[in-house]
């Protein structure tokens, strides 16, 4: 039986693992003769991180689902671990990330290398990240997880309304954000150049 909660999770790691992929052919290419719009989408692609899964996605798989499963699987609890030290470390590094760039934009070429080493071993980490989720974690869950957990679980995902996975309306409050990354960046998340 599919759950909501675990298409959800899918979802959003869908819709994440577009936006870093994004990120990082926008970072290979370069600024080129946009610099402006370069940075400005670039910035735009690390608020949506910090905003989105940091604060939405983490907090549930930490607060909910990884209790659960390392109750009743004990045996991905070392997994469990490595992934709450990611969830740690994950909103610094995004803002180390956003730093970075910022050092990049206002400085100039100089620091460029500095943000393209930081963002090469973020990309790698967060995709990591989401492979030892879906290949460890959630069949784990989908073994040992009651009806009662799953509706819980189902419930407390149906909240996040992430709007990058295509699935729900834009919230207002954001519709510049996603309207910014959605027309400047390059494929598989929005329409810009490649």
């Amino acid at each position: 039986m599919a759950h909501e909660s675990i298409r959800i999770i899918h979802d959003e790691h869908s819709a994440l693992s577009a936006m870093l992929r994004s990120l990082g052919m926008m970072v290979e290419r370069g600024p080129g003769d946009e610099p402006e719009g370069f940075f400005d989408v670039l910035r735009a692609m690390l608020f949506y991180i910090d905003e989105f899964p940091e604060r939405l996605h983490h907090p549930k798989e930490s607060d909910l689902l990884f209790p659960r499963v390392a109750r009743l699987a004990p045996e991905v609890m070392s997994t469990i671990v490595q992934l709450e030290k990611d969830h740690a470390a994950g909103e610094s590094a995004v803002r180390e990330l956003q730093h970075l760039l910022l050092a990049w934009e206002l400085v100039g070429e100089s620091r460029r290398a500095a943000f393209d080493a930081a963002a090469k071993r973020y990309l790698a980490f967060y995709l990591e990240h989401m492979r030892l989720e879906e290949t460890v974690i959630l069949p784990a869950a989908q073994r040992v997880l009651s009806d009662a957990d799953w509706k819980e679980l189902d419930a407390a995902f149906a909240t996040n309304c992430d709007p990058l996975t295509g699935k729900y309306p834009r919230d207002p409050a954001y519709d510049r954000l996603f309207t910014r990354i959605v027309m400047r960046a390059p494929a598989p998340i929005g329409l810009g150049k490649t």
